[in-house]
């Protein structure tokens, strides 16, 4: 399983991005996908993740009312949207994909690159 992770790019505070993490696999998954940020000088930490029904959905407690975990147009994208962003949600952004949702890196076997989000004015 590989993973794409892309939409990341310099915004403003209070600004929005939206990013997508594409599953390469051309069959139908039931992973779970979750996501994760690094900021500079900081270790990895939790994001958000979702399992592959939808039904089970977790935030960390920095993004919960700002940011959303979500299907996207396709079976095999999962969609990030970041509202309301701040100076500190600046950090180089990781999907992950696993067999179940979870709030750390244990739970997840398949890791994409990175992709950079930069809020700043």
């Amino acid at each position: 399983v590989q993973l794409q992770a892309s939409g990341g790019g310099l915004v403003q505070p209070g600004g929005s991005l939206r990013l997508s993490c594409v599953h390469s696999r051309s069959t139908f998954s039931m992973d779970a996908t979750g996501w994760f940020r690094e900021a500079p000088g900081k270790e990895r930490e939790f994001v958000a993740a979702m399992s592959w029904s939808g039904e089970t959905i977790e935030y960390a407690d920095s993004v919960k009312g700002r940011f959303i975990i979500s299907r996207g147009d396709t079976s095999d994208t999962v969609v990030l949207q970041m509202n309301s962003l701040k100076p500190e949600d600046t950090a180089v952004y990781y999907c992950a994909s696993g067999p179940v949702v979870g709030n750390a890196d244990l739970f997840y076997e398949n890791w994409g690159q990175g992709t950079l989000v930069t809020v700043s004015s």
